[in-house]
């Protein structure tokens, strides 16, 4: 079972990766075939397939078999997850202020 830190870092690890981002800016459009991202990015169907595993393994993005290809899209309670997850990690907590040392 994954920890929660593990967790977290699959979803910033699907974010962090540039091919990944032009991946995600591909699909805002809406549902796509793998056979057209490949031809979008000029990019192997197996370079696709290790990319859109670490897409999907994060839950940003799901898809859809049909036939031989699959299809890909972003996920929106994925999406709302990848943003919360910013939010929480980057808030600060109210009360808190200095290291609490005594000095």
């Amino acid at each position: 079972m994954a920890t929660v830190y593990e967790e977290r870092a699959a979803v910033f690890k699907a974010l962090c990766d540039p091919r990944r981002q032009q991946i995600l800016e591909l699909l805002r459009s809406g549902e796509t075939c793998a056979c057209k991202l490949t031809d979008a990015l000029n990019m192997p169907q197996s370079s696709l397939s290790y990319h859109m595993k670490i897409l999907c393994e994060s839950g940003i993005v799901v898809g859809r078999e049909e036939g031989k290809w699959t299809h890909y899209r972003i996920s929106p309670q994925g999406s709302d997850r990848a943003v919360a997850l910013l939010r929480e990690i980057t808030s600060v907590e109210e009360g808190q202020s200095g290291c609490g040392c005594s000095r």
